[in-house]
């Protein structure tokens, strides 16, 4: 027995056909998933997940996201994902996508550090300003 994996993220949508199990991680650790498996969802932690289709085995490099099984029909929405067969190259491909995460929130929280500080100043200046 074999379900449809539908892999969504902003930019992308894929249908995989014949896929024979899946396995992932969430807050609680590993878990799989078979054909037939009952209704089912819960939300991914940044890592690897991996589905097998006959012979052959695939990576998902994945940055979290949620994963809801019905139907004998699984959906993994993510922001975005990378996917392959070589397991040491999807480690590169997600350790990559984690630090340029990483950057890109350090450089939000900077934004926001400045922002505040700038409106604090601002806030000063006004009540110095009505205070004469």
């Amino acid at each position: 027995m074999s379900f449809a994996l539908h892999l969504e993220s902003a930019d992308r949508y894929e249908r995989i056909d014949q896929v024979e199990s899946f396995v992932a991680e969430d807050a609680s650790g590993r878990f799989g998933l078979l054909a037939g498996h009952e209704r089912f969802v819960t939300a991914l932690v940044p890592g690897l997940a991996r589905f097998r289709i006959s012979d052959r085995t695939e990576y998902l490099a994945l940055g979290g996201g949620i994963v809801y099984f019905a139907a004998n029909e699984l959906h993994v929405s993510t922001p975005r994902y990378a996917r392959g067969a070589d397991y040491r190259r999807m480690q590169t491909v997600l350790r990559e996508q984690l630090a340029a995460e990483d950057a890109a929130l350090a450089q939000l929280r900077e934004s926001v550090r400045r922002l505040d500080e700038e409106m604090w100043r601002r806030l000063y200046e006004l009540e110095r300003g009505h205070g004469r």
